[in-house]
């Protein structure tokens, strides 16, 4: 009798964490939908992609602050991806999750990281973008499948930086 009531005991605690982290991620959800503008739709015709690389899209972050997750609108679920670079902008095309699109306008730095709120690893084997997205500055990260892909991503963003198109 005293196992069966231990048992319950623990499987309720379990059960109340569980209850606590899905209350948790609502209210941090919708706090961030009043802050954070919706992400911008993949637009229907985005022109011809120059560069594409399938992986897994991590999260996406307030920029510099690599564990304060964005959970709004989907934002926040870990997928299966592909991202397409166009010439306007990148198609973050992910699997079981809102699709969305980062204007290249808005992309503001891109770089190899080895830290992003889910992931962690000891290479930097992490894309990560920083855009601007209204009031707000983020950081979205992927793990390419292919990591020989970066040094193209970070070339073709860091060039049209350069030429004056990222603010």
């Amino acid at each position: 009798m005293e196992r069966l009531l231990l048992t319950l005991g623990i499987v309720a605690f379990f059960l109340l964490c569980l209850w606590g982290m899905w209350v948790g991620w609502r209210r941090k959800a919708r706090s961030q939908s009043a802050r954070i503008a919706p992400f911008p739709e993949i637009p229907a015709d985005p022109g011809e992609f120059q560069l594409e690389s399938a992986g897994v899209y991590l999260s996406t972050t307030t920029a510099g602050n690599w564990q304060d997750r964005i959970v709004t609108r989907g934002a926040g679920l870990r997928t299966g991806a592909v991202w397409r670079l166009h010439p306007d902008g990148i198609a973050v095309e992910r699997g079981g999750a809102p699709d969305f699109w980062i204007p290249r306008s808005s992309v503001t730095g891109v770089r190899r990281d080895s830290r992003i709120a889910g992931k962690v690893m000891g290479t930097d084997a992490l894309l990560v973008i920083t855009w601007r997205l209204g009031e707000s500055e983020l950081d979205t990260g992927f793990r390419g499948d292919d990591l020989d892909d970066y040094p193209q991503w970070i070339t073709e963003l860091s060039d049209h930086d350069i030429k004056g198109g990222a603010q």
